[in-house]
């Protein structure tokens, strides 16, 4: 136990981050005998038991992110304590350093609004070469045989449209509609024909009259006598 306590001292102690850098090339070779000469320890902290590693390349990079577990024990089995806790890979080439503060923000002092530019605030060359664009470019005009071709396919696309879907006649406002006038139509006819039947009626019964007064004799006037 005290020998740990001591350990632990000399791990936690200013000089001992120059005894894990001194016990990196066995750490290492004890994981892979070509790691010390692609990976350096760079530094460690005490504070946080954060050991910084620099390797020599990118591909290297991505090997020691897959073994820090390995390396944090065998850091700790070499020193027979728990000092080293995790691992940071540094960029390759990259120094030793702190981690940087959270920067901060610095508010600017409020400055004028920017004046809006309109085409009247133009610079002279501006009004120049804008004179100078309308007067060159020639305006719109559009072909008289086109346009009379447009006009004629037009007109006969409306004949095609009417032949196929006629218009229907426009009822004046005076009449009435189709269904009433109908219905006019057949009561006209139905009053005509009772008038008709009417006057045959009145025709037979004047007839048969007629015929009855004849039929009966007629009373004979009788002379007086002397």
């Amino acid at each position: 136990m005290l020998q740990g306590l001591m350990a632990d001292q000399a791990w936690d102690a200013p000089a001992a981050g120059g005894t894990v850098l001194d016990r990196w090339p066995d750490i290492a070779a004890a994981i892979a005998p070509q790691l010390p000469d692609h990976v350096q320890a760079v530094a460690f902290h005490p504070e946080t038991g954060q050991l910084d590693l620099r390797p020599d390349s990118p591909a290297y990079a991505t090997q020691l992110r897959l073994i820090s577990a390995r390396i944090v024990a065998a850091a700790n089995e070499s020193a027979g304590t728990d000092a080293v806790r995790s691992v940071r890979v540094l960029a390759v080439g990259a120094a030793p350093g702190s981690r940087p503060a959270a920067p901060t923000p610095v508010t600017a002092p409020d400055a004028p609004p920017a004046p809006v530019k309109t085409r009247e605030m133009a610079s002279p060359g501006f009004h120049q070469a804008l004179a100078a664009h309308q007067a060159v470019a020639p305006p719109s005009r559009i072909d008289p045989s086109i346009a009379e071709a447009v006009e004629r396919q037009t007109a006969a696309m409306r004949a095609l449209s009417l032949q196929a879907f006629p218009e229907p006649e426009p009822v004046a406002d005076d009449q009435p509609a189709p269904i009433e006038q109908a219905r006019i139509e057949r009561r006209r006819q139905a009053d005509v024909s009772h008038a008709a039947a009417l006057r045959r009626a009145r025709t037979e019964r004047a007839a048969r009259e007629a015929g009855t007064a004849a039929a009966v004799p007629q009373p004979t006037t009788l002379g007086r006598t002397a």
